[in-house]
Parts: C-alpha cells; sequence; structure tokens
C-alpha cells in the first residue's frame, strides 16, 4: 500500500483548507504525521472524485487513530464533513432524497383530447394528477405548444381566468377534480423596490398586528395599515415607502439613491421611534429569513409565513429586499414559497374544520423551471415541489434537466423529432417505462445518465493524460491578399495595442489599407450584428476585396473633415461635454424664479407634512394660506369672502387685519396678504389636525402655504409648495428636462437669437437655417437679450453652485476643469453626479492634453482654426475613455504647429497605454519617428503603388530601395530650393491695418506682392482668421472685413482659394474635364476622316452630354445599385463595359487608340503621347511636375484624395502662365500688372501629402510667385516655411494669449526672434538640416 496521495490537486486542495491544522496525531505510528503520509487507496480520473476518494479515506483514518476529542481533530473533521458534502454532488443526483409515488391504473387524471395545434398530431394527454408529471421531448417537439397555447388556456377559460384563446383540441376532461391552474415561470414578480419577500408570503400582515399592538401604538391612535410601506400615512412621503429614489439620468445608468429624508428605512422618525422587543419595524425589514425565523420563534402567525421561504431555500434573504434584485430562480422559488404559504394556511383551516384532505387541489405548471439553477437548487426546488404534492396539488413540469426527468413520478415524451417530425406522444409512463422504449430519445438518454453515474463509482486508477496547449499567437491584425482598389494582393499584419503608422506617397493606398478594409470590416461585422430592420438605416459599407482579416478588434475612426460645424455648435458639444452640463444641471441644478430670483422647489403634501413634523417639532406654528402677493388693491371684496368663510383675520404685510371691520388698504402699494389657517403645537399626537390644516391652506393658497414659527418672531417664513412655482410671484415653471439647456430646441434657446448669440437684424421663418449657415440675418453683435449666453431667461436661471450653465460655459476648458477638481458633493449628489462628473473631467482633461486649456466651452464652431476643430474631434473621441480598441486616425497633425504636435503624440501614446491599438495614416516625419511601428507603402501613386516596400522601425525604412519615405528620411530637402526672392521697404505689397476680428489684438502687417509668403503660428493664434477671414474677406467684398484698413487692393487683378475641396461630385468630373484640355482632344477625334465622314463634331465626344456617350450609364462608366439595408453597389455599365461611349463613337481611333482608351491612359504616358501637341502636353507635363502622373485621365474625381484635388487646381492655375516659364514678364521678381496678377491664398496645402510630394508642391508655388503672382500660404510645415520669401508669424499664444504679430520677415529674420515659438523651432530645423548635408 503505497503512502502517498494518488491527486496532488487534491492535496494541495485541503492543505490550502487546512492552513490551521499542520499536523494530524496519529495514535496508530505513535507520532505527529504530516498530510503527505496519510495513506490512500483508490482514486479516479475525474478531478472532483480524486478529492472525493482521499476525503473518505481521510475521514475513516481519523476517525479509527486521531487523537478524539482535540481541536485539531475537530476542525479536521468539520472542514471534512463540508467538502464530503461539496463533492458528493458531483456524482450523486439531486433526486435520491426523493420517493416515487405510484401511479394506479384508477387513478384520477386530467385528459385532453384532440390537440393539433401548430405540429400537434392529433394528441390526447392524460395526466394523472396529484403527482409529478414531467413534459419531455427533443426541442420543437411540441412541449410548450401542448401545455402553454392548449392545456393552460383552456384550464384558465374553464375557471375564469385570463388567458389568450386556447389552440385547437377536441375535448378536455377530469376538471372536476381540480380548483384552479398556476403557470409558474421565471419572470419578476415586481417592479417596485416597495414588494419584497415578507409581503408576498403574506408574513408581514402578521407583523405589522404586532407593531399596531403596541401601547405607545395605540395611543397615538395607529392602526396595522401606519405599518404599511405600500399605502397609509406611516410611509416615508419622499420615497413613498421604497426607500430608494429612482434617478433616471437618460444616456448613462440609472441611479438608485437611499433616500435622503428616511436613509432607506421607508417610514416616518415618529413610526421608527416604535420598537418591538427592542427591534423597530424598518429593523425587521433589515431581517434575513433565518433570523427572522428566531426572532419571531414564539409568534406561529409570523412563522406560519416566513417557513415556505426557508423550506425553498431563501432563508439567506432580506425581508424587505426588493423583488427586482432577485435572479430568476429566487424569484421562481419565491413564487413556490408563496403557494406553499397559501397551502400551509389552507391545510390549517382544514385542521379546524375537520375536513378529510379529499378537497380539489390546483394544477401547477412549469416551463422548464431549472434554467439558470444550480444542481443544489434543484434539490431545493424539488423538495419545494413535493411540499406541494404534501398539499394536494397537481405538478405538470415541461423539462429537459435528467435528474428532475427521473425524479418525475409520470413522464410524457413528446417527439420522435422536432418541428414537423414531432407533435406525437412517444412514451409516456414512469421513468424505467421511457427507459424501456427503444423509440424515445429522452429513455435512451436516461439510461446513458445512470451509466455514466454507475461508471463513475466503479472507475479504475486511471493516470491523467499531459496537458497540451496551443501556442497563443502574438496580438495582430492580420491581413490576408488584399486587393481593393490599387493594393496589389497586400499580405501583412498590423500589432495589436501598439502605435503604428501607415505612411507612403500620396495616392499610395494608405487611407485604403486603414479606412476601406481596417475600420470599414471592423464596422461592416458590427453592423452584420444588427437585424436587417436596423442595417436599413445605417448603409454598411461593402466589403473589401480582401482574402480574410483576422484579430480585428473594435474600431473608432477619426477622420478629417472640412466641415467645422455651425453656429450653434460650440467646443461643449462638439466635445460632448455640453450634454453632460445639461444631464448635471438638471438633476443637481437649483430652480430660481429668474424675476424674483428665489429657489422654487415642489413637494408632495406627504413631505410637506413630514417636513414641519420635522423641522417643527415640539413648536407652536400658524399655517399661512397666500392670497395675494406684491400686488396693489383695496381687497375689500377678499376680506368679505374671508369673513363668509368664518375667518376673523386676514395677514396683511405682516400684520394682522379683523375681516369684519376692514380697513382701506394703500390701494398704490404692493400688498402681501395671508389667510391664517389655524395654529397648534407640532408633535404625534396632533400629526392628524396638522393634516387637516396643511390640506386647508394648500387649497385656498393653491397649492402654496407658509409656516409662521410663533415661537420665534421675526423668523422668516417658510414657503412650502406643492407646484413648481415661485413663492413670491407665483409663476410657474415646467419640469427641468435637458432639452432646457439646449442651443438648438425652442425648449432652451434665447427667442430672440435662436440659440445663436448674435442679434438678428431680419425675420427668420426657419431659425434650423440659422445653424445651417443659409441666412444673413445675423450680425457679429451679441444678441441684447441674452447677452451672448444663447439661452432663455427660465433656463439661465438655473444655478449649480451659484453658476448659471452659460456661466460655466462662457468659462476657458482650463477654469471649467478647475471648477469640477475642486467640486464637492454631498451625499445624495455624489451618487447622482458620480458618472457625470466622472465624464466631464475625462473630457476636459483631453482638450488641455491636445492644449486647448485656453478655448471656452461656448466658442462658436465657426470661428475655430482648423487645427482647433481637428484636435476637438479627435479629443471628443479619446474622451471616451475606451480599451482594447483599434483607432484608426487620418492624419490628426493636420493643422498644428511643430510644438502642438508634440503634445498630441504624448496623448496618443497615452492612449496607447491603456491597451488601445493605433493605426495612423500619416506623412508627419515627427509621427513616424514616434511610432512603434510603420508600414510603407509604394513605391510609386496609383497603379504603380499599392505594395508594402518597407515594414518595420524607421532604420529599416532607411535601408529598404523602393521606400521613397525611407529615402527622404535619409537625405532630406536642404534649403533653400530656390534663390530667396528679396522683400525691399519699398516693395509692393497689401497692407492690413488694425485688424481685431477675434482673438487678433489690433494687428497691422504687410503681404508683398509677387513673393511666396507663409502666415503661421502655434494653433489658435490667429493665422486663418487673418489670412481669410480678414484678409481674403476683405479684398472680397472690396472693403475692410474685421480690420480699419487695407491697402493695395488696386494691384490685384483676381482673387482665388486653391483648397482641398472635391473638383466634382459625379464619376464624370475629372482631371482632363477640369483642367480644359479634353476639348482639345475632343477636336483631334473630331478631326479623323472617319468622324469627318459621319458628320460628327467635337460634342460627339463628350461623355457629359450628347449622342456620343453611352444611354445606360449616361457617361459614367458605372451604375449604382441600390440594395436598401445592404451597401449600395456600383457595377461597371453592362451596355458600354465602363467605357462610358456608345460602340460606334468608340469605332473612331486617333493614333490607333479610341476615345475610352485616351482617358484610360496615365498622365505619364499621356505626355509622351500628345508631345506634338503643346496645348494638350503642356497641363499634362504639369500634373506629371507636381506628382500626378499616376492618374488617367478620366479618373472620376470622387476618387481623389483632398491632396491630389488641390494639386488639380493648381495645375490648372499654373496652365493658364503665359511667357518665360519661372520668370514674371514684368521683369525678374517684379509683380504682374493688376489685370494679371492673382493673389492665390491656400490653407495648409501640405494636408495629404508625403514628403516627396511636399518637394513638388514647393516647386509649383515657387513657379507661381516667379511668374509675378502672389501666393498666400497658411501653413506649418517646416519645409514649405524654409522656402517662404516672408513669414508671419502670430501668437505667441493661442487663444487670448495670441492675436499678435510675433514676428514677420524672411526665414533668416525669423528665426532671431526669441519670443517666437516657430522662429526657434525653425531655426533648430534648419541647423539640423544643415549638419545632416
Amino acid at each position: 500500500m503505497s503512502h502517498t496521495w494518488n491527486s496532488d490537486r487534491a492535496k494541495a486542495h485541503i492543505e490550502k483548507k487546512m492552513d490551521d491544522v499542520e499536523t494530524v496525531n496519529i495514535k496508530k505510528y505513535g507520532r505527529d504525521m504530516s498530510l503527505e503520509s496519510i495513506p490512500t487507496n483508490t482514486a479516479y480520473r475525474v478531478d472532483g472524485v480524486h478529492m472525493y476518494a482521499d476525503i473518505l479515506n481521510l475521514k475513516a483514518m481519523l476517525n479509527e487513530t486521531a487523537v478524539e476529542g482535540t481541536d485539531c481533530h475537530k476542525r479536521t473533521l468539520r472542514f471534512l464533513d463540508q467538502h464530503y458534502r461539496a463533492v458528493s454532488r458531483i456524482f450523486k443526483r439531486v433526486d435520491a432524497r426523493r420517493v416515487p409515488r405510484p401511479v394506479a391504473a384508477d387513478a384520477p387524471r386530467l385528459s385532453l383530447r384532440g390537440a393539433r395545434q401548430h405540429n400537434l398530431r392529433s394528441v390526447d394527454l392524460s395526466l394523472p394528477l396529484r403527482r409529478l408529471v414531467g413534459i419531455t421531448g427533443v426541442s420543437g417537439s411540441g412541449k410548450s405548444t401542448l401545455i402553454q397555447d392548449v392545456l393552460y388556456p383552456a384550464l384558465a377559460k374553464h375557471f375564469g381566468q385570463a388567458a389568450e384563446p386556447p389552440g385547437a383540441f377536441d375535448s378536455l376532461a377530469g376538471v372536476e377534480a381540480l380548483k384552479g391552474v398556476v403557470m409558474v415561470d421565471q419572470s419578476p414578480i415586481g417592479k417596485s423596490a416597495r414588494s419584497n419577500p415578507v409581503s408576498y408570503v403574506g408574513a408581514w400582515d402578521a407583523i405589522r398586528k404586532l407593531f399596531a399592538n403596541l401601547d405607545e401604538a395605540k395611543e397615538r391612535g395607529y392602526t396595522p395599515g401606519t405599518f404599511s410601506f405600500n399605502s397609509g400615512t406611516g410611509r416615508c412621503p419622499t420615497c413613498t415607502g421604497s426607500g430608494f429614489e429612482h434617478v433616471e439620468m437618460q444616456f448613462l445608468s440609472d441611479v438608485y439613491l437611499r433616500c435622503p429624508d428616511c436613509d432607506g428605512k421607508r417610514y416616518r422618525p415618529d413610526i421608527l421611534a416604535l420598537q418591538w422587543r427592542g427591534r423597530s419595524v424598518a429593523d425587521v425589514l433589515e431581517m434575513t429569513v433565518s433570523e427572522a425565523i428566531a426572532f419571531f420563534a414564539d409568534q406561529k402567525a409570523v412563522l406560519a409565513a416566513l417557513a415556505p421561504l426557508a423550506d425553498v431555500g431563501l432563508e439567506y434573504l432580506r425581508l424587505g429586499q426588493p423583488v427586482p434584485t432577485l435572479s430568476g430562480g429566487e424569484a421562481q422559488r419565491l413564487k413556490l414559497a408563496g403557494y406553499l404559504a397559501e397551502a400551509a394556511q389552507l391545510a390549517g383551516k382544514k385542521a379546524k374544520k375537520g375536513a378529510t384532505g379529499d378537497e380539489p387541489g390546483l394544477l401547477f405548471l412549469f416551463d422548464e423551471p431549472t434554467t439558470g439553477l444550480h444542481f443544489e437548487d434543484v434539490a431545493t426546488l424539488l423538495s419545494a415541489f413535493e411540499k406541494l404534492l404534501d398539499a394536494g396539488h397537481s405538478l405538470v413540469v415541461i423539462e429537459h434537466n435528467l435528474d428532475v426527468i427521473a425524479a418525475a413520478d409520470w413522464l410524457v415524451d413528446l417527439g420522435p423529432e422536432g418541428g414537423s417530425g414531432g407533435g406525437m406522444i412517444v412514451a409516456e409512463g414512469t421513468p424505467a417505462q421511457l427507459i424501456a422504449t427503444p423509440a424515445s430519445h429522452t429513455g435512451r438518454a436516461l439510461a446513458d445518465y445512470a451509466a455514466q453515474l454507475a461508471a463513475l463509482q466503479a472507475a479504475p486508477v486511471v493516470a491523467e493524460p499531459p496537458v497540451r496547449y496551443r501556442a497563443v499567437p502574438d496580438p495582430a491584425i492580420t491581413i490576408r491578399h488584399a486587393r481593393h482598389h490599387n493594393l496589389q494582393n497586400v499580405s501583412l499584419s498590423i500589432p495589436r495595442d501598439r502605435f503604428t503608422v501607415i505612411t507612403g506617397l500620396s495616392g499610395s493606398g494608405k487611407s485604403t489599407l486603414a479606412f476601406d478594409i481596417v475600420f470599414g470590416e471592423g464596422q461592416r461585422r458590427y453592423l452584420e450584428s444588427l437585424n436587417a430592420y436596423a442595417r436599413q438605416f445605417a448603409q454598411p459599407s461593402a466589403r473589401p476585396d480582401v482574402d480574410a482579416i483576422f484579430g480585428i478588434p473594435p474600431t473608432v475612426a477619426i477622420e478629417q473633415r472640412v466641415s467645422r460645424g455651425g453656429r450653434k455648435s460650440t467646443v461643449g458639444t462638439l466635445t460632448e461635454i455640453q450634454p453632460f452640463l445639461r444631464l448635471l444641471y438638471v438633476k443637481l441644478g437649483t430652480q430660481y424664479c429668474p424675476d424674483c430670483d428665489v429657489p422654487v422647489t415642489p413637494q408632495s403634501f406627504e413631505a410637506i407634512v413630514a417636513q414641519i413634523m420635522r423641522e417643527a417639532a415640539g413648536q407652536s406654528v400658524e399655517l399661512l394660506a397666500p392670497l395675494v402677493v406684491n400686488r396693489k388693491g383695496l381687497y375689500t371684496d377678499l376680506a368679505k369672502w374671508a369673513r363668509g368663510k368664518g375667518f376673523e383675520q386676514l395677514r396683511v404685510d405682516g400684520d394682522y387685519l379683523p375681516t369684519k371691520k376692514w380697513p382701506r388698504l394703500d390701494r398704490y402699494k404692493e400688498h402681501n396678504i395671508e389667510l391664517p389657517v389655524g395654529t397648534l403645537v407640532v408633535g404625534p399626537a396632533t400629526e392628524a389636525a396638522l393634516r387637516e390644516l396643511v390640506q386647508a391652506a394648500l387649497e385656498h393658497g393653491k397649492g402654496v402655504l407658509k409656516v409662521n414659527r410663533l415661537d420665534a418672531p421675526g423668523t422668516p417664513l417658510l414657503t412650502l409648495s406643492t407646484l413648481r412655482a415661485c413663492p413670491d410671484c407665483g409663476t410657474s415653471f415646467p419640469e427641468p428636462d435637458p432639452r432646457l439647456f439646449s442651443y438648438n430646441a425652442k425648449h432652451g434657446w434665447c427667442p430672440d437669437c435662436y440659440g445663436t448669440g448674435l442679434k438678428i437684424a431680419g425675420r427668420v421663418d426657419n431659425p434650423d437655417d440659422l445653424d445651417l449657415g443659409e441666412l444673413d440675418t445675423e450680425t457679429d453683435e451679441a444678441c441684447p437679450s441674452c447677452h451672448g449666453a444663447r439661452l432663455n431667461p427660465v433656463a439661465r436661471a438655473v444655478r449649480f453652485r451659484d453658476l448659471g450653465l452659460h456661466e460655466l460655459a462662457s468659462l476657458a476648458v482650463g477654469k471649467v476643469s478647475g471648477f469640477f477638481a475642486g467640486l464637492q458633493l454631498a451625499r445624495r449628489e455624489a451618487e447622482i453626479g458620480r458618472d457625470l462628473v466622472a465624464e466631464i473631467r475625462g473630457r476636459l482633461d483631453f482638450l488641455q492634453q491636445v492644449g486647448l486649456g485656453y478655448l471656452a466651452l461656448d466658442r462658436a464652431a465657426p470661428t475655430l482654426s482648423g487645427g482647433e476643430a481637428q484636435r476637438i474631434r479627435l479629443a471628443a473621441q479619446l474622451g471616451s475613455n475606451l480599451t482594447g480598441v483599434c483607432y484608426i486616425l487620418d492624419e490628426p497633425t493636420i493643422g498644428l504647429h511643430p510644438r502642438d504636435n508634440q503634445l498630441l503624440l504624448d496623448t496618443l501614446e497615452a492612449l496607447r497605454g491603456r491597451g488601445n491599438t493605433l493605426l495612423v495614416v500619416e506623412h508627419d516625419e515627427d509621427t513616424i519617428r514616434r511610432a512603434d511601428h510603420v508600414i510603407d507603402l509604394g513605391p510609386g501613386a496609383g497603379v504603380r503603388g499599392g505594395r508594402v516596400v518597407a515594414e518595420g522601425r524607421l532604420a529599416d525604412l532607411m535601408a529598404a530601395p523602393e521606400s521613397a519615405t525611407g529615402r527622404c528620411l535619409l537625405a532630406p530637402l536642404q534649403h533653400p530650393l530656390a534663390p530667396r526672392r528679396p522683400v525691399a521697404e519699398d516693395h509692393p505689397a497689401l497692407v492690413v491695418e488694425g485688424a481685431t476680428l477675434h482673438n487678433l489684438k489690433n494687428v497691422s502687417a504687410r503681404v508683398p506682392l509677387g513673393r511666396l509668403t507663409v502666415v503661421t503660428g502655434v494653433s489658435g493664434s490667429g493665422k486663418s482668421t487673418f489670412a481669410r477671414d480678414v484678409l481674403h474677406a476683405s479684398l472680397a467684398a472690396e472693403a475692410p472685413v474685421g480690420c480699419t484698413r487695407l491697402a493695395g487692393r488696386e494691384l490685384i487683378g483676381r482673387l482665388l482659394e486653391v483648397d482641398q475641396t472635391p473638383i466634382g461630385k459625379t464619376p464624370r468630373s475629372c482631371p482632363a474635364t477640369y483642367i480644359g484640355f479634353w476639348d482639345a482632344i475632343r477636336k483631334l477625334f473630331a478631326d479623323t476622316n472617319e468622324a469627318k465622314i459621319r458628320g460628327w463634331t467635337a460634342s460627339r465626344f463628350s461623355f457629359n452630354t450628347g449622342a456620343g456617350r453611352c444611354p445606360v450609364c449616361e457617361g459614367q462608366g458605372q451604375i449604382t445599385v441600390e440594395m436598401n439595408f445592404l451597401p449600395d453597389v456600383k457595377l461597371p455599365c453592362e451596355a458600354c463595359g465602363g467605357a462610358r461611349f456608345n460602340p460606334e463613337t468608340l469605332a473612331v481611333r486617333w493614333k490607333g487608340k479610341s476615345v475610352a482608351e485616351v482617358l484610360n491612359m496615365a498622365v505619364e504616358d499621356a505626355v509622351e503621347f500628345f508631345s506634338a501637341h503643346p496645348s494638350i502636353a503642356h497641363p499634362l507635363k504639369l500634373l506629371q511636375d507636381v506628382g500626378l502622373g499616376y492618374l488617367t485621365l478620366g479618373q472620376p474625381s470622387p476618387t481623389l484624395s483632398g491632396g491630389e484635388a488641390q494639386r488639380i487646381k493648381l495645375v490648372s492655375e499654373l496652365a493658364k502662365v503665359r511667357g518665360r516659364a519661372g520668370e514674371s514678364p514684368s521683369g525678374p521678381g517684379r509683380p504682374l500688372p493688376p489685370e494679371k496678377h492673382t493673389l492665390y491664398v491656400l490653407d495648409e496645402p501640405t494636408v495629404g501629402l508625403h514628403m516627396a510630394d511636399v518637394e513638388k508642391l514647393i516647386h509649383v508655388l515657387h513657379r507661381l510667385a516667379a511668374a509675378g503672382h502672389t501666393v498666400l500660404v497658411i501653413e506649418h510645415d517646416l519645409d514649405l516655411m524654409a522656402e517662404a520669401d516672408w513669414i508671419i508669424d502670430l501668437g505667441p499664444e493661442g487663444g487670448d494669449g495670441g492675436g499678435e504679430i510675433v514676428a514677420e520677415g524672411p526665414p533668416e529674420a525669423v528665426v532671431q526672434v526669441a519670443r517666437s515659438h516657430t522662429g526657434r523651432i525653425l531655426g533648430e530645423f534648419l541647423a539640423a538640416r544643415r549638419a545632416g548635408g
């Protein structure tokens, strides 16, 4: 016999639980023997059974050999007994304690004949009564249809109970042996916190009688109804006896608070003062069932009602536990306890009457009652079933649990299969009879179950096989064979929980990989989890052309957007701080009357009585009903009315005047008149009288009363009201709603400015148009009514910590953050505001982390700079504090000054540190250097790109010969690329004087003509305001806008803003048509002999109009199939095959190519093809020069990126330049004459451009300036700044800390200015480039 343990796991488990039992004294060995040496004889394969065998052996040895009576011995036996019971359940059936009840052939039965509802096939059901009957069968065999749809409704109809119409059947017999039918399920018992176990089983009635029989309760006239928390005068008026206050939080989880008046005890203080055997009524409700049984051990009525709770295993519940907090199984057992309590009461009545016990019982129907129950709970449930059977009731159980099926007295097995293959009774009888029926699936399952249990108890010793674990792969988003758009069968892995940058030339496929594949697939998988009805509104994106994507987490995209929002959009609304503030003010704010500036709070009648009882206990008070509030008049008729009602006095302005001899009042003075309703000393003995006076005072005062404390003369009157009305002027206010604080809802906006905060000059028919910018009726002047607050007077009068919402929103983000950082919330406020304040603080912190602490929350969106708008959108997304998410960002450094860029990167790294994956499409060098992983697409753009040319860290990119990014990082640009064009003191210039728009502080600056000028500065410093809102707007309006004077306007002949908006919205718009050389190409085709023979002109070769285009797709080359709740499908036109033209037109060829083939030709190929035609070759060469040689001539404009669209616009302008390339016709370095002079305004043209493409853009801008035009660029790119002829640097900070000209001049002068952030960073940048070169 081995003296070692067969199961190390069992040994460790027992030793862990027996830390205090170090050794066991074994007489047999005469020494202390440790657990390791205790022998055992058997072991089994199942872990639990291993431990069971060891415990049996330990227990036997301890009983035989240990020193009995020692603490060690007792503790060990106690522990082993507990684990013996727990482990034995692993293979002992829960029905082992139940003795089956035999079913005699002549036993009373309930018979249902010819049931044929749904798939039932004329089923004849015979149920023995006063037995446990199980209805079994495979899923879909018809069990629920038979019991719930046919039997239960038929019986309910017979007994007059409400139910659905029964299913088809022929007859129902044996009903006379029943007195009713009950369907017991796991549905909630009640929804109110006032519903609890003690009231459900009827024990509370007996307990209330005990308290009502107390001598003190009798003296006060209390009845058992006084101790009810469902009704009566004893319950707390604030929570109406629930003990909790339910606060609806809209888009946050609802909050349940302990009632602030009763502290969750449900009753008024004077009720709680009464005690039975030292316990108040609230203390009793806090007892568990087992504690209550011990406490009321000598109270038979209470015990009889509580015992069923213990019988069904609910002895651990508190008597007052709200039933909504119970699980489904607990709710079901509570229902059983209720029926057991009724059965016990009925049995007691029968015993008194000497009844025989043959009276009809109830039929209980259960539909899978073991769902969600532990096997121990199943055993308890069977015990409860047994008690119901003992009481003479009948039970029918629809069940799949084999333990319950085996415990049944009678079984009815439906089948043999589900659906149309079922609906018949396969077998019926005892469990043994079902096992003997070969056609019964249930019988075979019972036989297998019994065999497995027997095998567990007789299994030999078998060694456990070693565990083999599958290797866990590194977490990554794996993409296999992506061919979407220009991607060329790309396969790669993107590491999870890392900061990954996707870079490459413009048009190389970055956005396709990040957004169309990773984000699109993540969103598509989420939307596919919705039903078809929901998907029709969501319009999921089309499935990308990729073989497989693995390991994709939830995806969130933060994309570029041109729009910054309407006039009613603010920093608060964009970051979602405003909705949380609105909810905070609704739940925690205090309503003040906007006219009287007094708080307005409503109360119920019970709450008013309770407050008077609480605050004026033992004091003499007088109750007054206000009749007149601040009104002029004599009020003789009022005195006559009061006298007729039996009142001898009225209180006028604090003095009591007789109603019988009413004096003449000053008719020109405002009076306050109250009706003295009555006087009493507040106490429990006078509560009834107090209630009568309160009722009368509220009736006469129209919902308002005042309390005058006679024992404290001069004390201000206490005003109480059942209405939300001002106690002084009587103005009523609606219940606060979040819409009250909305700028977009008529409930909250200022009626004069409609929530814009600006003065409206004309009539407004549709206020919503103001937010869309479609009306010109608003001005820059603040609204005279709300003074820019945007809200109506009622909304502005709601305060939290003495601040209105408009006042809090007018503060800068940093100050608001300080307000919430120092906010101390009381107990109730802390519960309600916990989630609200946390959300607000988080979003404010993110705004500060991205450098926007200077912005006010009510700052309008149109006044934000591009950089501010981008970072606000980023902060709004990052403020959600999600983890395990893949954030996909599209060039988040757009609009950021290099100094602010570092703040953003720090924020992104912190986000990654919280367990998120960051996938960033970016060209910024700093971002690439900070990334954990870089994916470089290329080697070219368009069809020449779409491959992963380098992947890894920065060194990997530099070592890759095909990587354009690596080459730029290895050999960066050396500045200047072209000689600097000088700007003399007398050089012609546009001069802006006294600019004060937004945050500009009386700025005066000059923009030299015929030069490349860059306006820069930290984000929010006023760059866009100066360049676009002042300079550009003044030139367009031909009058000063936002400034006092603009000089030099006459020197500019044309003004053009070149932005990144699309060049067209339909597939028919393309580079060839936008730039204009398509007309020349069409003429070439029209000049062919074949075209002349047919009499065709150039219009024949237009795909926008004319007879030459395909009539099916109308020249688009594709058709769109609307798919309702699926994404729209775009297919090549079947008629033309995507060629855009009809077959006759395609037959005409020029130099061997059709017009469709020319449209599909790449720019680089077209340059050589049209080399003999300068009007076509010149713009094509310009497209090639700006890095767009990969585009096709007919590429649809919706497929172009913003950077591509902007460069196409620049090419259309360069194509108009005439004269010697690179030199102005007016002479070297001189601007063009006004009639030929164009001012180009570009807002961050490097957005979306790779470093190599930025170099090409710089050459284009130099060519425009060298030709004598003026180029004004708002930019943060250091390469472009280094190439500028003139720099205007605003700052020194953003917001209120900016708006000044910090530095002005050529780059060499700007770097010398110490207070210029741009100068410092630009100087470091140029020094690094010189050192690297």
